[in-house]
C-alpha cells in the first residue's frame, strides 16, 4: 500500500472509529481517481470550494452535512493602473515561495489581476498577512466568504463534427488534436472522466459527464444533437476554458 492509499485508508477507519468526518488535504485529479479506485466501504465526498473546482478536499464518514475547512482569500493589486498581468503560475509561485506547501492550497480562479485562493482554514491567516506581492505588483489580502459570480467561468457551448461518440474523437474535436496527440494524452495519464482517470481511448461518455484533459482544460459531454449531411454526428459539449 502506497503513503497515498494508506493515507485514505487511516482516515476512513478514523471516520468509522469515531464517527464524525475526516478530511484529506487537497487532492488533484489523479489522486481523486486513486481514491475513487480503492472503493472503501466509508462513504466520502469530495468538494473544492466551489462548483466545478479541479482541486478537491475528501471528507470521510459523518452522519451529518459537514462543513469542509476550506477559505477563500482575495489577493487584488494595491494599485490597479499599474499591476501585471498576473496569471495562475504568477500567484501560485509567490504562494510557494513563503513555503506553502501544494496540498494545502485548492484552485486559484483569476478575474482580471485578482486571484482568489482556495486554502485549507488552517493556512488562511497566514496567507492574508504574508503574501504582499505577486510577480512584482504589490497586492492586499482578505479573506472572503465565497466566489463572486463574475469570477466563476461560464462555459462556452460548443458543437463539434465527429465520427463518433469516442473519448479520443470527442477530445480530439475539441481541442483540434490530433488522433496521435489524443493517444499521447492517454498514454500520459492525462484524461479523466468525473475525476477518474481514463485509459480507455474508446470509452463512450454519458450525457452530463465532465471531461477534463490536463493542460487543456475540461468539457461537459452534452451528446449528439443531429448528424451532418454525410453522416456524421453533430455533438454539443460546454466547454470550460
Amino acid at each position: 500500500m502506497d503513503g497515498i492509499e494508506k493515507r485514505f485508508t487511516e482516515l476512513a477507519g478514523r471516520a468509522d472509529e469515531w464517527c464524525c468526518a475526516q478530511f484529506s488535504d487537497f487532492l488533484n485529479m489523479e489522486e481523486q481517481s486513486e481514491l475513487a479506485a480503492l472503493k472503501l466501504r466509508t462513504p466520502y465526498d469530495l468538494w473544492g470550494g466551489y462548483d466545478n473546482a479541479e482541486r478537491r478536499i475528501a471528507a470521510f464518514g459523518g452522519a451529518e452535512p459537514c462543513d469542509f475547512p476550506i477559505a477563500i482569500i482575495k489577493s487584488e493589486p494595491l494599485n490597479a493602473k499599474f499591476a501585471d498581468k498576473l496569471s495562475h503560475r504568477d500567484f501560485l509561485g509567490s504562494l510557494m515561495g513563503l513555503g506553502i506547501k501544494r496540498e494545502v492550497l485548492g484552485d486559484i480562479v483569476i478575474c482580471g489581476s485578482t486571484g482568489y485562493i482556495f486554502c485549507l482554514e488552517t493556512i488562511a491567516d497566514y496567507i492574508a498577512s504574508s503574501l504582499n506581492k505577486v510577480k512584482h505588483t504589490s497586492v492586499k489580502c482578505s479573506v472572503v466568504q465565497e466566489l463572486p459570480e463574475d469570477a466563476q467561468a461560464k462555459p462556452e457551448e460548443k458543437t463539434i463534427i465527429a465520427a463518433s461518440e469516442r473519448l479520443d474523437v470527442l477530445a480530439a474535436g475539441v481541442y483540434n488534436l490530433s488522433r496521435n496527440q489524443v493517444k499521447e494524452l492517454f498514454l500520459g495519464r492525462k484524461v479523466f472522466v468525473n475525476s477518474a482517470l481514463c485509459e480507455n481511448y474508446s470509452f463512450i461518455p454519458k450525457e452530463g459527464d465532465v471531461i477534463s484533459v490536463r493542460g487543456f482544460g475540461r468539457f461537459v459531454f452534452c451528446g449528439a444533437q443531429g448528424t451532418t449531411k454525410k453522416g456524421r454526428l453533430l455533438v454539443e459539449v460546454l466547454l470550460y476554458k
